[in-house]
């Protein structure tokens, strides 16, 4: 009788799987300086488109037709509507900077500078540049989704196939809106936050409101006025342009609405203290600040 060895049982083995290297440009920190590069790329491609679009602004403003009746409805909507977040951040401003100022001024027996510092703070600096970041949180943002919406529901191109130029209706006329409301803006953001700057000396130092102001515009002089309204027309050009960039050009569907209000207030916030800084530093050259 033949006896059948039966084979040994048969163990599978486990896979061997070698050790994933990572890329020797990871190692290098290639990896980052490409990303760096992509990004700094992306950055001056937008930048570019930015100025494109600027420069078909100009182009096309003075051609017919005009929007007026556009124009004035814009011009209501980023005005009016602004009124009270301006005169409350105005207020609120004038009252904390005075109350901040006094007791180091006091200390140094020079409170009776107080409406000569902030006035002149106010009007060349922190009323130009704090309202019109108020104004781009506001209005760029609302530029941004409102025409992002248009863009992705498609209105914009029934716009065109219609025969109507949706960007002499729809950006012009907001651009321009910006760049005449924003200076008026700025003025009466100044205005309220003496206003309060006033109340608090009125209260703590028993000055009246005829001699605050009195001091505070025989302190003021053209190279103070003239800088600060000039520069609050680029501010109000600025966040125009770029509500009306991101939005026009808005991508990606529904989501992308979003993506063009955010985007939209924080390249306009970075481009107003870019601008702040050249105008600045073009006064400092005619005027002597």
């Amino acid at each position: 009788m033949i006896m059948v060895t039966p084979f040994p049982p048969v163990y599978d083995i486990p896979h061997f799987k070698p050790l994933a290297f990572r890329p020797l440009q990871r190692d290098l920190g290639m990896g980052n300086t490409s990303t760096l590069f992509k990004g700094l790329k992306e950055f001056f491609i937008e930048i570019g488109d930015l100025s494109n679009f600027a420069t078909r602004f100009f182009k096309e403003v003075l051609k017919p037709p005009f929007e007026f009746k556009e124009l004035m409805r814009q011009c209501y909507q980023m005005g009016n509507r602004s009124l009270v977040l301006v005169t409350i951040t105005g207020f609120i401003i004038g009252l904390v900077l005075t109350l901040q100022s006094r007791p180091t001024l006091i200390q140094f027996g020079a409170v009776s500078w107080m409406p000569n510092m902030v006035g002149i703070s106010i009007v060349r600096e922190i009323g130009p540049v704090i309202t019109a970041l108020i104004c781009a949180g506001r209005i760029a943002s609302g530029i941004g989704a409102e025409l992002g919406s248009m863009r992705v529901t498609e209105q914009i191109d029934a716009m065109e196939v219609s025969g109507t130029n949706p960007f002499k209706y729809l950006v012009i006329t907001r651009i321009m809106a910006t760049t005449l409301m924003i200076p008026i803006l700025v003025i009466y953001g100044d205005l309220v936050a003496l206003y309060g700057s006033a109340l608090v000396e009125n209260l703590k130092g028993d000055v009246s409101f005829q001699l605050y102001f009195n001091t505070v515009f025989d302190a003021l002089s053209f190279s103070d006025l003239v800088p600060a309204t000039i520069k609050s027309f680029f501010f109000g050009f600025a966040i125009g342009l770029v509500g009306c960039f991101k939005g026009y050009y808005s991508k990606k569907g529904t989501a992308g609405v979003g993506v063009a209000a955010n985007t939209a207030v924080v390249m306009a916030s970075l481009l107003l203290f870019v601008i702040d800084f050249i105008a600045v530093f073009i006064s400092d050259i005619f005027y002597e600040l």
